[in-house]
Order: structure tokens, then C-alpha cells, then sequence
């Protein structure tokens, strides 16, 4: 069964407009005040006229069994579950919804949003939930390691602690673009420490020493730091690793991602799969990142695509869709 594909019992409802909505809300995470986002969220649709739960999460650790009690209501009711907030909040829902045979929209809140623009949907919350309410189910692929779902990508090494470095940073500082930038540079100061990986996909075995080990699954991430990405297009993932290097390449490599010209570094190698093992010599467990989310992991990892595609609405009206 194609990634692209899912089986009857799996496959989500096309929308009517008239499906109750159980929405998931993360009061925690996000940009802004989480009472003005329910207070939006409630004038929306009671002007339109759709029945509705607010289900907010103010324990991150609730998160995925809030997101399970929507699912059963959904399924119940013939609904839709919807998730409020970042990247961590989006993908917790997500993967509570795969293969559950129930539409899942969004209204995201992250700094980036990389997945909501990759499918025209807005952070601002008024035009992504109006198109919402005009939308169509669209299936889309998913990654997963170690059966986890990811979003947008998946990473060990440099990045997930880029990643965490940065998170402390807006916590002091804001959820400002700029600050997520200082944080990398100060990261990348402090070096990186290599890893040797022996990796094992399309039937091929390669070692390789790298400070970080990226997996992406988001066109528009890819597009942005310059490289490849039409072999997502083809349900594969795409990989991306940095040869050993000293910290003023690895600013030159940053330099280059900005500028969308990471896929012509000298330094840089990538990669599509559909199923990618990874060997991490030396370490049973390690630190991993998905979606920006940090966890750890038993080693060997296993990259690969979903069976089922995430049934996701996106605007029908392209009045609605955020071409930016």
C-alpha cells in the first residue's frame, strides 16, 4: 500500500461543512495570548453557525490523551479534530489522528510554519479558519522514526541541540526570528561533536561521520535551504548530513542555508528513501528532535514514509490560501 493511499477502513469522510469540530487547543504554546485565540476561535464559528468543542490543554503532558478523547468523539459524531498551536502541538494530534479514518485540520501558531504554508494554510487564525470552514481533504504524506510521526523533519545530533538552544533562547528573549538566529550562531561556537553513523537504505550499507543527521519531509523547508525536493513528490524522504567540519565552515553552511544555496556545499551530502536505518556507533540511546520537539530515542533509528496518508483540510478557496 502506497504511502499515498489508505485502506477503506482508514480512509477519512469527505466534508459535508456541517461536521462538528473538536479542537485541540495547547494553551501553552504558540505566539500569542491563548484567550484571545479561543475568543476568536468561538466568535468565527458561532457566526457561522458550527457546532464546536473547544478542548483546551494547558498540561503538555495531557496532550496526547486530550487528542485521543477527540479522536473518539469525531469518530462518534462524524466530526473533525483540529489542532491549535506549534509544531510539537500540530504533530502530538497528528499522529493521534493517522489512520484513524477522521479529517484533521490545523490553525497553526509556530514561528515558521513550515507545514501550514507548505498546504496554504495561515497562522493568522481568522483566515485560516474561514478557509477551513470552506475547505477539501487533501491526503499527506507523512514520516515516521522509530513509528513516531514527524511532520517536517527529523534529526539527531547538531540540530536537535540547535533546536533546544533555541527554544531556551526565545524563552528569554521572545519568539522572534532574529532570536532563533543569535541561538544558532552561539550554538555553533561551542562546536560540534561528531557522530559515527553506518547507514543502511536502498539496499546499499555507507558510514559516515557527521555532527548532525537531518530528515525532511517538507517541500517548502527544503526549497528554502536549497535542497532538492521533488522526491517527496514521489512519497520518499529526503536526508541531509555535514561532513566533519570546523565551526567556521559549519557558519559558512548556516550562511548558505539562509541564502538557499545549502545543496551546493562541498560539505553537505543528500539523499531520498523510503526507509533509512541508522546505526549510531557507541550510543544505545540518543537525542532526537522532531517537528522541534526533543526526545530520546533507542538506537538503530528507522526513517521511513507512512503506510497512510494524514487526511489534512486545506482551503478550497484560494482566496484563503497563504501564498506566502
Amino acid at each position: 500500500m502506497t504511502p499515498s493511499h489508505q485502506s477503506p477502513a482508514t480512509a477519512a469522510r469527505s466534508l459535508t461543512g456541517q461536521e462538528p469540530l473538536f479542537i485541540v487547543l495547547n494553551t501553552g504554546s504558540g505566539r500569542g495570548d491563548a484567550q484571545v485565540l479561543q475568543d476568536t476561535i468561538r466568535r468565527i464559528l458561532d457566526e457561522a453557525g458550527r457546532r464546536y468543542e473547544l478542548m483546551p490543554v494547558d498540561d503538555p503532558s495531557r496532550l496526547t490523551d486530550v487528542a485521543r478523547q477527540a479522536v473518539a468523539r469525531a469518530q462518534k459524531e462524524q466530526g473533525v479534530v483540529i489542532a491549535a498551536g506549534g509544531d510539537g502541538t500540530l504533530n502530538a494530534v497528528a499522529g493521534t489522528v493517522l489512520g484513524q479514518g477522521v479529517p484533521f485540520g490545523i490553525l497553526p501558531q509556530g514561528t515558521f510554519n513550515y507545514f501550514g504554508r507548505r498546504y496554504g494554510i495561515s497562522q493568522d487564525t481568522q483566515e485560516a479558519l474561514t478557509g477551513f470552514l470552506q475547505g477539501s481533504v487533501r491526503p499527506v504524506q507523512v514520516g515516521l522514526l522509530n513509528g513516531r510521526l514527524f511532520l517536517v523533519n527529523a534529526s539527531l545530533g547538531l540540530y536537535p541541540q540547535l533546536l533546544e538552544d533555541r527554544e531556551a533562547y526565545k524563552q528569554r528573549f521572545g519568539r522572534r526570528r532574529w532570536v532563533a538566529l543569535w541561538s544558532g550562531l552561539v550554538t555553533l561556537l561551542r562546536g560540534a561533536r561528531q557522530l559515527g553513523l553506518q547507514l543502511e537504505y536502498e539496499g546499499q550499507a555507507r558510514s559516515l561521520r557527521s555532527p548532525t543527521l537531518v530528515v525532511g519531509n517538507n517541500k517548502l523547508q527544503l526549497e528554502h535551504i536549497g535542497i532538492p525536493s521533488e522526491e517527496l513528490d514521489r512519497n520518499r524522504l529526503v536526508a541531509m548530513a555535514a561532513r566533519p567540519v570546523g565551526t567556521l565552515a559549519l557558519y559558512g553552511l548556516l550562511l548558505r542555508g539562509l541564502l538557499s544555496r545549502l545543496g551546493d556545499a562541498e560539505h553537505v551530502i543528500s539523499f531520498a528513501f523510503d526507509r533509512l536505518t541508522v546505526h549510531v556507533r557507541g550510543r544505545r540511546r540518543v537525542k532526537v528532535a522532531m517537528d522541534g520537539e526533543i526526545s530520546w530515542m533507542d538506537t538503530p533509528l528507522e526513517f521511513k514514509v507512512a503506510a497512510g496518508s494524514l487526511p489534512l483540510v486545506v482551503p478550497a478557496d484560494s482566496d484563503y490560501l497563504d501564498r506566502s
